[in-house]
């Protein structure tokens, strides 16, 4: 299983990211998927998931309404639109397999978001 993640950097306020995440190694459809983050001194927050096929999605207070998960099974992606992009954004994040038992199983390397004027 490998999960790599891309399109972090640098933006500014009120600025949007896409995230992306390529998934490999497994039958990527039949998985629900996740965002987590971490920022500096702070525990890790799971962001968002979007179910195997797409029909459900669910997140984090401090993003709904901003951030939108994706996914595109025949490309093996799943993807985070962030949008309205504020300072305590700034986080690594991460691309997560849910298991079949709805554990974390298998976690990207993560993509630094930076959010600075």
């Amino acid at each position: 299983v490998q999960l790599v993640e891309s399109g972090g950097g640098l933006v500014q306020p009120g600025g949007s990211l896409r995230l992306s995440c390529a998934a490999s190694g497994f039958t990527f459809s039949t998985y629900a998927m996740s965002w987590y983050r971490q920022a500096p001194g702070k525990e890790r927050e799971l962001v968002a998931t979007i179910t195997s096929a797409g029909g459900s999605t669910n997140y984090a207070d401090s993003v709904k309404g901003r951030f939108i998960i994706s996914r595109d099974n025949a490309k093996n992606t799943v993807y985070l639109q962030m949008n309205s992009l504020k300072p305590e954004d700034t986080a690594v994040y991460y691309c997560v397999r849910v298991g079949h038992r709805r554990e974390y199983d298998y976690w990207g390397q993560g993509t630094q978001v930076t959010v600075s004027s």
